[in-house]
């Protein structure tokens, strides 16, 4: 699964989720985008379920692009502890996703399969999301 070898904090804030994604907006790589309609966290497990759903439905043709990375630390702490005594420690990582944020993009393949693909994918994630193509895409 997705994790950083290394952070230089262990322990991070949780944030806000406010705006829309300026970068990471577009599809760059392949031919085809899952696209974010809503902000959310997507943690490792969630993007590994995608990218899984993903290839097995194209049955390795194409290519499979993975546009996040789970890079933010989320805390949790015991059941039944009483409050204070710091800060939980790291559970799982997720990937802060912002509207419009491009998670996965796929090559390769036609449109139809890429549209299944993604509608499977799309499951597995807990935000809305939409299909995109790339604005020079032009079906063979």
């Amino acid at each position: 699964m997705l994790l950083p070898k290394r952070v230089k904090y262990r322990k991070a804030q949780r944030g806000r989720m406010k705006g829309k994604a300026t970068r990471g907006a577009s599809v760059s790589f392949g031919d085809f985008g899952l696209k974010a309609l809503e902000p959310g966290w997507i943690t490792q497990r969630q993007i590994e379920a995608a990218r899984v759903a993903l290839t097995r439905l194209m049955k390795r043709e194409g290519k499979v692009w993975i546009r996040i990375f789970p890079d933010k630390p989320v805390t949790k702490k015991p059941a039944e502890t009483r409050m204070g005594s710091g800060k939980g420690v790291p559970e799982f990582w997720v990937a802060v996703v912002k509207p419009g944020t491009i998670m996965f993009e796929l090559g390769g393949i036609n449109k139809t399969v890429a549209a299944e693909a993604m509608n499977l994918a799309a499951h597995k994630l807990p935000i809305k999301t939409r299909m995109v193509t790339r604005p020079t895409y032009e079906a063979a």
